[in-house]
């Protein structure tokens, strides 16, 4: 019998989240997605220490000042990370805009368009990569403009169906529900554990699935930032899954079958009501639902955190 993986694989599209080229390797991924904290990870490693140092060249070649070299060395360590990935993978790879640009509509604009300027220098098509944003208001916003430019976008930092409406509305390509930052919620706020069929994090993820295919929204799916692989296989048959190396290994070696859960006709049977997104009603449905908006928050800062540590990096 296929191994849980492959199983998988036929089902759903696999994504590797990960920043290490070696790991990529090894699983033989669609696509892969990164964040500023696992590039930054990646970046201390030996391995990946000549991407790094072209990447300081490029920024003190073309910088004015310091904090422009920074800036820029900063853009082309993400960058850098994308190309040596796409190498690898036959489809897109996911690169983030700054996070510290999370309420920043205009600023979001503007750094999509250069880290997808660097792709194009390199010869990559604007096609293969995913812009990531935050699911904010402001970052809808940004993604809405992007995509009628033909830059693709993948919202993330989405913990909730008001969030997963506005990013269908803005006409994102994708969208990263957080699976696993739903489950620490409630398991701290709860003080209980939650079998995979019983996890909150599996449950939003399905309920937005039904949702898009009840109404034909072509904004793609992709569950992310699993605490174990029992979530993943109830997420079976979303329209991708992000996984950590360590559970593509895990599936890579269990046996056993693999049941679809997520079904797109079944969801289409389903009865939903269709609701029509607007700035008052995503900033109250947030402000109501704790959980989103304490991990949405939470999610910026951190991924803040390690910009700026990265940042530090390349300054000395």
């Amino acid at each position: 019998m296929a191994s849980k993986l492959e199983q998988l694989k036929k089902m759903t599209t696999v994504v590797s989240d990960t920043g290490e080229i070696d790991e990529i390797k090894k699983y033989h991924p669609t696509d892969a997605t990164t964040n500023p904290s696992l590039i930054f990870a990646a970046s201390t490693l030996p391995a990946y220490e000549h991407l790094v140092k072209e990447a300081i060249q490029y920024g003190k070649k073309r910088g004015k000042n310091p904090p422009e070299q920074t800036e820029l060395a900063l853009d082309k360590v993400f960058v850098n990370f994308g190309l040596e990935i796409l190498k690898l993978i036959p489809g897109r790879v996911s690169t983030e805009v700054d996070a510290r640009l999370s309420f920043d509509v205009q600023g979001s604009i503007r750094k999509a368009k250069s880290l997808i300027a660097l792709y194009e220098a390199a010869g990559i098509d604007r096609k293969r990569i995913l812009i990531k944003l935050a699911s904010t208001w402001e970052g809808m916003r940004a993604a809405e403009q992007l995509e009628k430019e033909g830059i693709h976008c993948n919202m993330t930092l989405l913990f909730s169906m008001a969030q997963a409406i506005g990013c269908a509305q803005a006409k994102a390509t994708l969208i990263s529900p957080f699976v696993g930052r739903i489950l620490d919620w409630y398991k701290k706020s709860e003080n209980k554990d939650y079998a995979p069929v019983d996890d909150p994090g599996v449950h939003s993820v399905a309920e937005i699935y039904d949702y898009y295919k009840k109404w034909g929204i072509p904004t793609q799916i992709m569950g992310a930032s699993f605490r174990n692989s029992g979530e993943i296989l109830e997420l079976a048959g979303c329209d991708l899954l992000t996984i950590a190396p360590k559970f593509l290994q895990e599936l890579q070696d269990a046996q056993g079958p693999v049941e679809r859960k997520l079904d797109p006709e079944k969801a289409k049977r389903a009865d939903i009501k269709k609701v029509d997104m607007d700035e008052k009603m995503f900033r109250w449905q947030l402000c109501e639902n704790a959980m989103a908006s304490d991990k949405l928050y939470e999610g910026i800062r951190n991924f803040s955190k390690d910009i700026v540590k990265l940042e530090k990096i390349l300054a000395q």
